[in-house]
């Protein structure tokens, strides 16, 4: 089922109304709000930028892009006690320093760190440019550092309360099945599939068997299926003692069947094994001693 992709407010709320596109200054000093032309280097990271990797080889193709046609669609960014610092579009900073860019079009907005997360994490989700493991640390960054329940995260950012759920439900994965997920070997489908199993190490057993036999969701599914119908594993088997062997043994020479004692805390119990009517008299006469 595809994603939603109206997201809340979306990219509409890091637009401006174009009475303050040509930038209100301050006399001689940069736009507090507005479109400007800046130095690359006077801008820095969003420390809260969602997205931990990024593909060199998309970038470089970025790269060459802005080189050939410029950089089309302006940064997103707000101003901070040396220059600027991002708010959205860091592949697109990034790749306009690979470009050799010296200036870069910028859309100055005034942002809270809160607003600042949210507007990155937007972007983000609207251009696809996360993996799950990105998406949900965002969702439970917006949850623990601004204290954010699931529902208003879920509006926040145009997802179900349940998506938010379900992504957030993902970090909770051993860190194995974690990196292939993050490396795209498996898909979210598979991970949430290997989430239904019971500890992790009947998830990385799975998964070893998923990445082995490049298996697909549905066949991920099915394999847990299987896992969870297998009947559970007996406990051990408790090796007895020196002396309840001793006993077995002397019980067993005694009456002359097979005999095993087992003890307990609370007592035990002593089981004769007999295999007829016959043998069963004997052992009756043997210990009665009613020959």
């Amino acid at each position: 089922m595809p994603r939603k992709t109206g997201l809340g407010k979306g990219l509409g709320a890091l637009i401006p109304d174009t009475s303050v596109w040509q930038g209100e200054r301050d006399a001689g000093g940069p736009p507090q709000v507005g479109v400007a032309e800046v130095p690359v280097d006077t801008i820095t990271p969003n420390p809260r930028q969602p997205r931990v990797t990024m593909d060199r080889v998309a970038l470089q193709e970025l790269a060459d892009s802005i080189r050939e046609h410029g950089l089309i669609q302006p940064l997103i960014v707000t101003q901070s006690a040396n220059g600027y610092q991002l708010i959205a579009g860091e592949r697109r900073w990034r790749a306009a320093q690979l470009a050799g860019l010296a200036t870069v079009s910028v859309l100055v907005k005034e942002a809270a760190p809160q607003q600042m997360l949210e507007l990155a994490l937007v972007e983000n989700l609207q251009r696809a440019d996360l993996n799950p493991l990105e998406e949900a640390a965002a969702f439970r960054q917006l949850m623990d550092e601004f204290r954010l329940t699931q529902e208003k995260v879920a509006e926040r950012v145009g997802r179900s309360r349940t998506a938010v759920a379900n992504a957030v439900r993902l970090l909770k994965l051993p860190e194995p099945v974690k990196a292939r997920l993050a490396d795209g070997t498996i898909s979210e489908g598979h991970a949430r599939a290997l989430q239904g199993l019971e500890n992790d190490a009947a998830m990385l057993k799975a998964l070893a068997t998923v990445t082995h036999n490049a298996l697909s969701v549905r066949q991920t599914e099915e394999l847990v299926r299987r896992i969870l119908a297998e009947p559970k594993t007996k406990a051990k088997k408790v090796v007895a003692s020196a002396e309840t062997r001793s006993l077995e043994d002397r019980m067993r020479r005694a009456l002359g069947t097979k005999v095993n004692l087992f003890r307990s805390r609370k007592g035990g119990k002593v089981v004769i094994h007999f295999y007829s009517d016959e043998e069963l008299d004997a052992i009756y006469r043997r210990i009665t001693g009613k020959d």
